[in-house]
């Protein structure tokens, strides 16, 4: 919703603007099929020849982030964190017990519990990996948390292809508004002997090129990237938690203090308070009960 009225506010400000000023739209109108053509249609073929398949799916996917916003709500950090307190506590009480969860987390009666976390296979991995590593006797900390880090960083820099993919298009909107801006001048020219007042308009449709190419790359398509980004890398927040609490374990603190670390390092505006929490673990603990 905040996308879609950012939006309307930049169409709203420039035209409007345009308008207010005494600008008239007749020009733009008559121009902009045929240069949207050339801008729009020179861009998407860049946009694919630049990318690869996968790449070019996962960002039409991606665009709708802008709009949607991050994947992970407030509820959502909440339910992680009761999730690796019943995984920890079971661990730790039955280390046999655990395996039938990490090794089929799709079937798991405490996975179960938490169906949103369950289809995010990325978030599961990495639960399940650690937990793995922990009952194979890989369970230096340090190490665990190092390998962690990589995994989450390569993670990342995945999920950022999408970005960088719109931002490439965006750098070279101006580019090609400048060049649907030249052929427009060679068009006018050729038509020199023509009255001063056509020869007027045609310039200006020329020119219609160039604004075309800017407003594209700045007013459009570089805020999208711009929050895609901010985006991914809010999302990303959702996996370094599990990292936070896990490494916790590994340094045998106790159960409530590993969750106590992790929602501590939850992004203020996505944390549960220390009193909702404590109500969301007192019904799990009733629950296992």
């Amino acid at each position: 919703m905040v996308g879609i009225i950012g939006i309307v506010i930049i169409f709203v400000m420039v035209f409007g603007g345009y308008v207010a000023a005494g600008g008239k739209l007749g020009i733009i109108m008559k121009s902009l099929p045929f240069e949207m053509i050339m801008i729009g249609g020179a861009a998407v073929g860049a946009f694919v020849v630049s990318n690869d398949g996968a790449t070019i799916k996962k960002t039409l996917k991606d665009v709708g982030k802008v709009f949607k916003g991050p994947k992970w709500k407030p509820d959502d950090y909440r339910d992680l964190l009761c999730l690796l307190f019943e995984l920890i506590r079971l661990a730790r009480s039955n280390p046999v017990a655990i395996e039938q969860h990490v090794e089929a987390p799709e079937t798991s009666s405490i996975f179960g519990k938490y169906p949103k976390i369950v289809a995010d296979h990325a978030a599961v991995d990495l639960i399940c990996d650690t937990l793995r590593s922990a009952s194979m006797n890989y369970d230096d900390p340090h190490q665990v948390e190092e390998v962690l880090d990589k995994q989450l960083e390569a993670s990342l820099h995945h999920s950022l292809h999408s970005m960088h993919a719109l931002q490439s298009v965006a750098d070279g909107l101006p580019a090609l508004g400048i060049v649907a801006a030249v052929l427009g001048v060679i068009k006018t020219m050729g038509s020199i002997d023509q009255p001063p007042e056509i020869l007027g308009k045609m310039i200006g449709g020329a020119l219609v090129g160039t604004f075309l190419g800017v407003f594209l790359a700045y007013g459009i398509v570089g805020p999208f990237a711009a929050k895609l980004k901010t985006v991914v890398e809010e999302d990303g927040h959702f996996y370094a938690l599990i990292r936070e609490v896990l490494v916790a374990n590994l340094h045998n603190h106790q159960a409530n203090l590993c969750i106590e670390v992790g929602r501590q390092n939850t992004p203020h505006h996505m944390r549960p308070s220390f009193s909702a929490l404590e109500e969301a673990l007192k019904s799990v603990k009733s629950d296992a009960a």
